[in-house]
Order: structure tokens, then C-alpha cells, then sequence
């Protein structure tokens, strides 16, 4: 099967990052995956190694009508039978070139944002409506997504939830002897209760709110840290407020990492204190995955992906009490190692790569193949 993949940038992000995944596996398994990104932000450019080409668009404002010629050319000549635009700004540019270049290629459109961020996103989300109505498919990526724009008329053709999965093999729990190594070079002592957060520190993520968990944990006696990993425009915001509450070493920040697994696997638990945007988190499968205990905002899907008490702890967004409730439930190891074990297991079970991949390779197929039937309608009517 042939394929075209759409996406604003390849900027680091879910979205992104889930769409590299999806191209790499597929065209591991045989299809012909092409991918076209409109801004240049080649952010993630390196780990996208299966695509038969790639190009970028280079968009200079939010509708280039260059731009947009750029991928009419490309469609024309890659011919896709499927086209899978990421989100509404990706299906837009997706849409208009199909009309032109491919008007039988199938169009499926993921979706991985609940709540638009501002009041121009949701006027925006009037304008992309339409276009969601024409797709042919529709990817939610969990129910609650799908049930609150359902509400709100927006869908396509066909609808559907495919969780997000991650790399079993690649998220695979440290071994121990690498975690004390990592806790002593960041001087962390063996009793400590270290919380990590994986997110780019920007405010939407919140970071402020496990700072002054960590600030109440430890007035309670609780030895607790903050392990941020990641860098962002919120980090001075984030040492002043450390610093300001007295636990300045207490909180420590790692910076952009490429590989972030021996960082997580030196934490004791991890946090996501997200206030929007979380929709069905990466960074918290992949915390499962590596047997880590999450403590989640009630947001986006959080509650499909973590069962409270047995695989991890949800707590309502904003509310920093619950949440230093939830992290002193895990000060003891074994309440720690306990849920670790249920998380990695649930990870196992309901959201592998391997299984997200072959429902999205059953959705690609069965899209290619109505496709097929409806071009063989047409060309027997035309013989008529």
C-alpha cells in the first residue's frame, strides 16, 4: 500500500512522534510510506528512517498557497492511495491538495488534542470542521477524546479509537545497578523518594504544581525530589519558585536528553501535573512501560490508562493536595514496586506499538481497499 503522511512539523511532540512511529513500523512491514511536513521544523528528522521520501513544505505563514503547490507536485507524483493527515492544520493543506492531485485517495485524519489551548483555535476548529467531515476516517485516541468532539459535531465517515502503544522492547525497566549509578552521579541518596516529570517545560505542563508538592512532601518529613527532565521557556519560573520555597537543590532539571530511559528509571514514581492538552500521554506509557508508577491530572484520557490504586493514581487537575496525597501513598518501596509491576503489565496488555500498529495497518487496508472498489465503480460506469 502507498501512503502519504501529513503533518504540520516535525517538531518534538506526541503527535509527531507518534506519526514517525506509524511510518516506521508500516513501512517495516512492506507499505510505501511517504511523509510531507508544511513548517520547517525538522526537530525529529533522524528518527524517521523508513519513509521513501520526505520533504518539507516550507510554509512561511498559515496558509501558503506555495506551500500547498509543494504538495499538490508531490501527490501527483507519489499517487497515494491513502493520505493520513495528523490534526486539523495537517488535514487542511491534506484536503485542498487532494482535490486537486488525488481525488481518490483515501483521506484519514488523527486526532490528538480534547481542548483547543485559546479562543482562536476553537474559531479554528469551525473552519476545519468540514474537512473532518469529508475524511474518510476519523483516529481518536481514546474515548474520551471521541465522546466530547462527538458532542460537539465534529467526525468523519468512519470513527474510531486507537489507543497510542509503545516499544515493549525499547521501554524496557533499567536494571538496578544502572539506576544507583544515575542516582549517585545526580547526588541522590538511596532513601530518597524521587518524582521525575518527562514534558517540555512550558506552562500547560505545569511543572510549578510537583514543585510545591515536592516542597509539602518534604515539610511532612518525606524525603522527596523533583527530577525534571527536559528544558523549556518555564525553566527560570521553575528555580525561582524552587529556590524561593527553600528546596532549590531538591529540584534539579536535566535539560533537552536524548535518551530519557535511565533518567525515569532512577525516579521512584512520576508525575504529569498537565492543566490542558494531555489527551492520552506517551510520556506516561512509557513511564508504565518502564515499570514506573504514574500520578496523573484527571485529564484527556488518563482514566483509560491508569486504574487507580492498582497501576498508578489519578488526581483532580489543579488540586496539589490530592496530589501530595497521592505521591506519599508511594513513600514505601514496596507500594512502589507493586504498582511498578501492575503499570508495565498494563502497558503489556492494552497499549504495545505492536497492537496500536496493526489496528491503524487494518484501518489503512480496509480504507485502500474501498478506495479500489470505488475507482473499479467508476471506471465500469464510464465504460457504460
Amino acid at each position: 500500500m502507498r501512503m502519504l503522511f501529513v503533518t504540520g512539523s516535525l517538531v518534538h511532540g506526541g503527535a509527531e512522534r507518534h506519526t514517525i512511529t506509524l511510518a516506521n513500523r508500516l513501512a517495516e512491514r512492506g507499505h510505501e510510506c511517504h511523509v510531507a511536513y508544511i513548517k520547517n521544523d525538522p526537530s525529529q528528522l533522524a528518527r524517521l528512517t523508513g519513509a521513501a521520501s520526505v520533504r518539507c513544505l516550507e510554509a512561511r505563514k498559515y496558509l501558503d498557497f506555495k506551500a500547498l503547490g509543494k504538495l499538490v507536485g508531490s501527490m501527483a507524483e507519489i499517487r497515494p492511495a491513502v493520505i493520513v493527515a495528523v490534526n486539523p492544520y495537517a488535514l487542511l493543506y491534506a484536503a485542498l491538495a487532494r482535490r486537486h492531485a488525488a481525488p481518490s485517495a483515501a483521506l484519514m485524519v488523527t486526532y490528538h488534542t480534547t481542548v483547543p489551548a485559546s479562543a482562536k483555535e476553537w474559531l479554528q476548529m469551525l473552519y476545519y470542521r468540514p474537512f473532518f467531515w469529508s475524511a474518510d476516517s476519523l483516529v481518536f485516541v481514546c474515548e474520551a477524546q471521541r465522546r466530547y468532539w462527538n458532542a460537539r459535531q465534529l467526525g468523519s465517515r468512519r470513527d474510531e479509537v486507537i489507543y497510542n502503544g509503545v516499544d515493549l522492547e525499547h521501554w524496557q525497566p533499567r536494571p538496578a545497578a544502572e539506576r544507583a549509578m544515575i542516582r549517585r552521579v545526580l547526588g541522590m541518596e538511596e532513601g530518597d523518594v524521587v518524582v521525575g516529570m518527562c514534558a517540555v517545560l512550558r506552562p500547560e505542563k505545569n511543572h510549578l504544581q510537583l514543585v510545591n508538592a515536592v516542597a509539602r512532601l518534604r515539610a511532612l518529613g518525606i524525603p522527596a525530589r523533583a527530577l525534571l527532565v527536559g528544558d523549556g521557556p518555564e525553566r527560570a519560573r521553575i528555580e525561582a519558585r524552587a529556590r524561593a520555597l527553600g528546596i532549590g537543590p531538591e529540584v534539579q532539571i536535566t535539560g533537552y536528553q536524548q535518551d530519557v530511559r535511565p533518567l525515569i528509571g532512577a525516579c521512584d514514581a512520576m508525575a504529569l501535573c498537565s492543566t490542558a492538552v494531555e489527551t492520552f500521554s506517551l510520556a506516561a506509557l512509557e513511564a508504565m512501560a518502564l515499570a514506573r508508577p504514574v500520578v496523573h491530572a484527571r485529564l484527556g484520557g488518563a482514566a483509560e490508562m491508569i486504574r487507580p490504586g492498582r497501576d498508578g493514581w489519578l488526581f483532580p487537575v489543579g488540586d496539589t493536595a490530592a496530589l501530595v496525597e497521592r505521591l506519599a501513598a508511594l513513600s514505601g518501596r514496596s507500594e512502589r514496586e507493586r504498582l511498578g509491576a501492575a503499570a508495565r503489565e498494563a502497558v503489556e496488555t492494552r497499549f504495545s506499538e505492536r497492537a496500536m500498529v496493526d489496528r491503524y495497518e487494518a484501518t489503512l487496508l480496509e480504507l485502500e481497499s474501498q478506495r479500489s472498489r470505488r475507482e473499479d465503480l467508476r471506471r465500469r460506469a464510464a465504460a457504460y
